[in-house]
């Protein structure tokens, strides 16, 4: 069990644990500095040439239902990775909901008048830092990233561009200042890490589409098929990838039935 966990650890060098605190470092200077304001609005502004509902659907990526049900399919291709991205997010969320309500930050509609900025939905106004999205999004891909084997991460830089992009789409659809997306970015990457760490020491066997871990992941993909029809997560626009998103996790719950089947040899 020790060599385990020192393997275990050595998968993360120190200085990777350190790379949070760029954009976390980042997120102070932005704040101390007077620049909170006019980085929002920055952003908020140029973000306005492409559409409402692409930015709605990177916020659905970020969304606790929303990316998981995205990334359902790894159940069966990568369990691995799917289950170190799953305890990223369970981390990062309780990381969240603690620091939230801590410092109720206000957000943007909380400062500024509402005619200030460009809005889509309802007004937030409190618990801003940290943005849940952003640390969401960052948790699973620093979790999936870093549970993979080393000669294959190379390939997954793009999960990064797309947890940016989810995190500018806060900035974008006037939820959250570009400080709570930067301290999202950095908690959700040291989640992630946690969770990567975490699934070393998880057998493969334990993995396999029969055993009780998997199956208990299944039942909770009926629980977001429910929630993704009964609910409008974030905004009325992701009404069309919701659905998508229930047929995606019904093709694979299908086929996850049909490998519990045992094998004939």
């Amino acid at each position: 069990m020790t060599e385990q966990r020192e393997s275990t650890l050595a998968i993360l060098p120190f200085w990777v644990w350190c790379i949070p605190l760029l954009p976390l470092g980042l997120a102070a200077a932005i704040y101390f500095g007077g620049l909170q304001t006019p980085t929002f609005l920055f952003i908020n502004r140029y973000t306005q040439i492409l559409p409402d509902t692409l930015w709605a659907w990177l916020t659905f990526a970020g969304n606790g239902w929303g990316v998981f049900a995205l990334c359902f399919p790894l159940l069966l291709l990568a369990p691995r990775l799917f289950c170190a991205g799953l305890i990223a997010s369970l981390i990062g969320g309780a990381v969240s909901q603690i620091i939230k309500p801590f410092l109720d930050f206000p957000r943007p509609a909380g400062v500024l008048a509402l005619g200030d900025f460009y809005r889509i939905g309802e007004p937030l106004f409190h618990r801003a830092m940290p943005s849940g999205h952003t640390l969401s999004a960052f948790a699973v891909a620093s979790g999936i990233y870093f549970a993979s084997d080393k000669d294959k991460r190379a390939t997954l830089w793009w999960i990064f561009i797309i947890a940016g992009f989810v995190g500018i789409s806060r900035n974008a659809l006037g939820a959250h200042w570009l400080t709570d997306v930067l301290a999202g970015c950095a908690l959700g990457l040291w989640s992630g890490m946690l969770g990567a760490v975490m699934m070393r020491f998880i057998p493969d066997a334990q993995l396999a589409p029969n055993k009780l871990g998997p199956r208990l992941i299944a039942l909770g993909g009926l629980a977001a098929i429910y929630a993704l029809l009964t609910q409008t997560l974030d905004s009325v626009l992701n009404q069309s990838l919701q659905y998508a998103c229930v047929a995606l996790i019904s093709i694979t719950l299908t086929l996850f039935i049909k490998a519990q089947k045992p094998k004939a040899i």
